[in-house]
């Protein structure tokens, strides 16, 4: 499993939402957009986004969470990847996941 996590500010959680989605299915040509949810709460806003992609490296699939989570004035963006390593008392070849997970940074950095 991997993290990245990022703020931003002078973006909407919609707008960066569509940013982050349109990136990364772009970017990977087995990437998709499995589900999201989004919930509101006054100024307090929240979208989840996951996507999934196959991993040619350990040939099965991998996913990535995405949580926005919106207050005024910042959006807070975290990313997490899953579903890539082998072995079953511990995690071996956690490439696929890193490799997803490096994705969104490109889109957040193509972003900020």
């Amino acid at each position: 499993m991997a993290k990245l996590e990022h703020a931003f500010t002078g973006y909407g959680i919609v707008e960066l939402a569509d940013l982050i989605t349109e990136g990364i299915t772009s970017r990977s040509m087995t990437a998709s957009l499995e589900d999201s949810s989004s919930f509101s709460s006054g100024d307090v806003s929240c979208i989840v986004l996951v996507f999934e992609r196959y991993s040619v490296i350990g040939s099965n699939r991998l996913s990535l969470t995405v949580t926005l989570f919106s207050e005024p004035g910042c959006v807070r963006v975290s990313g997490i990847s899953s579903g890539g390593s082998e072995g079953v008392v511990w995690k071996i070849n956690t490439l696929g996941e890193e490799a997803f997970l490096d994705v969104l940074s490109d889109v957040l950095s193509s972003i900020s």
